[in-house]
């Protein structure tokens, strides 16, 4: 990697050029910007094995290619700051994944075009007339994304020099179709019909668009899909390329097609996500696979409703101030956006007066006289500001808000602990900003909660933190493999992540695979190969009972907070219960839960340091575990500000930020509510050393 003598001058010298480029506008010579010095990459947090910028804010992955020997990583990258603006591409290049170099900014933005997300290709055949000298360029095919009009545009530029230096298409864009949301196109060889495909996004919609060329500059419009799976969020980042099915007894080597839609908000853990299809490509549309899971229909239990909000008054509900008028709303408010979801002829809205009225409404007292109090919520996402409160005693107990979505979706609370006792309801906005308003609807006390309808989805990550997702083009056949990585963050909370002077990281490049199971084709990630380069000392346990290995482990100790774990656990029985705990020195945690019984995977990082810079973090998600014959087993990656866990060989897959203040001090099997594993069959622990020093 390129170094720097003075680390403390280079921060310095590039705060003060920042300011002066920014104000007049002029280039930043990215080369001096990106280059970490001696002493730099050892910051509190700063990732060991991840890969980040220097300096200055990071997102999607972009133009991921291998040629020449190097595999490449552009990226969306700002020169002039760490929060999101001024897009360019930054550029790394790597010869196994582990170790990058960083280079000078590839793609700048200029002329009011900012260059978002998009791919790279070797145009071996030169098809593009862009090569020199026999030899195949690189082409880069990106989003031009105009500042001074709502207009998004693909682009395309060009390498003859392995990537160090690129030349803008004079005839760019290549392909407009007059859209404000058009963006973050995936090119590809495709053999059969001997021509390039791209999969695109086409945000609002929820639509991903295939277009084919000869050239890389005519594109044809061949078919679009969707909507489908998730479309809460708005679609961005496809991907589309064949994998390899894993090989079963007495069944002939196959492969499917996956088409990657990253959502923009909507994933199972909230926020940002990246779902994913399997099915077939013909080399004009993309068909799903007849095994993808069917929808799941809305369920609402027998009960007492204690409010509709149909008769056209409030029915003793009492509203303060001017934001829920003097009666139910039919719908939408003045210049409101269409609100969808609600039941009858009204509902609660405080829109009354637009975002900027404030208000309460209250209901009479009523006692609790069931398990669940279930209630269709939306507007607003604004804790204490936007928000629907159980009080009981004067208290708030139980407290909702919206999704800041028009759209009314079933939101319920356990509320059995109150059983038997008063309580009140309470309507509130508080908040005077966008979506400082709230909509409820269809009160209900039942002994089991409502549940919204639920899209088919396969997701590709289960955790907070994965995101933009895209494989690598040009991977060598001999190889094999279909590698990828995604940017580890969310929408929700990147722009507030306390990182300094850089912000954001890519998770581990994985390779990627399909495995067949009673319940369709699935993705399977396991962290690539190369990694295993950065094993250090290593704690090893054999076959042992449970007992032994929880004595075993809490006797571990060791030299380094970045970690690699494998487990393997048999005799879990139905409704077994175990747990993995990262205790830092002091009362800081990051907890790990395998349970039989729910058929989960949890992650719990409510403890596991500082999280207190926004409200979405501190969370516990969880994914899908399949016990199969009694067995668990996981692969944990522990980095210095982020945990990545496989659980059965990858077929789930949870991807965290963590940002502890204790160093990692032990690791603990945590008891459950249910009967632990028979017994620990292997446990291995690497302490892993740094990629950058």
């Amino acid at each position: 990697m390129n170094t720097c003598k003075n680390p403390r001058s280079i921060v310095s010298l590039s705060a003060a050029l920042v300011f002066c480029l920014a104000a007049t506008g002029a280039s930043w010579p990215a080369s001096a910007l990106n280059s970490p010095g001696v002493g730099a990459y050892r910051e509190p947090w700063r990732p060991q094995f991840h890969f980040t910028p220097a300096l200055n804010w990071m997102n999607d992955p972009n133009g991921m290619v291998y040629f020449d020997g190097e595999y490449h990583l552009f990226y969306q990258y700002n020169p002039f700051g760490d929060k999101w603006g001024h897009m360019s591409w930054g550029h790394a290049v790597s010869r196994d994944l582990v170790q990058w170099e960083h280079l000078p900014l590839a793609l700048a933005e200029e002329n009011g075009v900012m260059i978002f997300s998009g791919s790279a290709v070797v145009d071996w055949s030169n098809s593009s007339g862009f090569g020199q000298n026999g030899k195949p360029p690189l082409v880069a095919i990106y989003t031009g994304h105009h500042t001074t009009k709502p207009l998004q545009n693909q682009h395309i530029a060009y390498s003859n020099d392995r990537g160090r230096s690129w030349t803008k298409y004079s005839g760019n864009p290549v392909l407009d179709i007059g859209e404000a949301d058009f963006r973050d196109p995936k090119v590809f060889w495709h053999e059969a019909t001997r021509r390039w495909v791209m999969a695109v996004s086409w945000p609002m919609p929820r639509k991903v668009r295939f277009y084919a060329s000869t050239n890389l500059k005519d594109w044809t419009h061949l078919s679009d899909f969707g909507p489908a799976g998730s479309v809460k969020g708005i679609w961005e980042c496809p991907d589309l390329f064949p994998v390899t099915v894993e090989k079963a007894p007495g069944r002939p080597a196959r492969e499917k097609w996956v088409l990657v839609v990253n959502v923009g908000s909507g994933a199972p853990a909230g926020g940002s996500g990246c779902q994913y299809f399997v099915g077939e490509f013909d080399g004009r549309q993309f068909a799903l696979d007849p095994s993808y899971p069917k929808p799941e229909p809305e369920f609402v239990p027998p009960g007492r409703v204690l409010a509709d909000f149909d008769g056209g008054n409030y029915g003793g509900w009492r509203p303060d101030g001017e934001a829920f008028g003097v009666a139910p709303a039919p719908g939408k408010i003045g210049d409101q956006q269409v609100v969808t979801g609600f039941r009858g002829a009204g509902l609660v809205n405080s829109f009354n007066g637009g975002d900027a009225a404030q208000g309460t409404l209250t209901s009479p007292e009523f006692e609790v006289t069931a398990n669940h109090l279930s209630f269709l919520i939306g507007g607003g996402n604004h804790a204490e500001a936007t928000a629907f409160n159980l009080l009981v005693e004067g208290r708030v107990v139980r407290t909702a808000t919206g999704d800041n979505t028009e759209r009314l979706d079933w939101k319920s609370w356990d509320v059995r602990e109150f059983r038997g006792r008063p309580a009140v309801l309470q309507v509130l906005d508080r908040h005077g900003g966008g979506w400082g308003h709230v909509s409820v609807d269809q009160v209900l006390l039942a002994d089991v909660p409502a549940r919204p309808a639920a899209a088919a989805a396969l997701w590709a990550d289960w955790g907070r933190d994965f995101y933009a997702a895209v494989s690598w083009s040009d991977v060598p056949k001999r190889d094999g493999r279909r590698l990828w990585l995604g940017w580890m963050s969310n929408w929700e909370y990147a722009g507030d992540v306390p990182t300094a002077p850089w912000r954001s990281a890519m998770s581990v490049p994985r390779s990627l695979t399909l495995r067949e199971t009673a319940d369709g084709f699935r993705l399977v990630q396991q962290p690539v190969r190369e990694l295993t380069k950065l094993r250090g000392s290593r704690h090893r346990l054999g076959s042992s009972t449970f007992d032994t290995a929880r004595t075993w482990l809490a006797r571990q100790r060791y030299a380094t907070d970045r970690l690699e774990i494998r487990l393997e656990v048999e005799g879990v029985p139905a409704g077994g219960v175990f747990g993995l705990a990262l205790h830092g020195a002091g009362s800081e945690v990051t907890l790990i839960r395998c349970d039989a019984g729910s058929g989960t995977v949890q992650f719990d990082r409510s403890r596991s340091g500082k999280t207190d810079f926004h409200r979405a973090f501190p969370a516990v998600q969880s994914g899908p575990l399949k016990v199969r014959g009694g067995r668990v087993t996981l692969q944990i990656l522990v980095d210095t500000s982020s945990v990545e866990v496989f659980a059965n060989e990858g077929e789930t897959v949870l991807t965290e930020l963590i940002l502890p203040t204790e160093r990692l001090n032990r690791l603990e099997f945590t008891p459950g509510d249910g009967p632990a594993p028979a017994r620990v069959r292997s446990l291995d622990i690497w302490e892993l050393n740094s990629a950058w020093r």
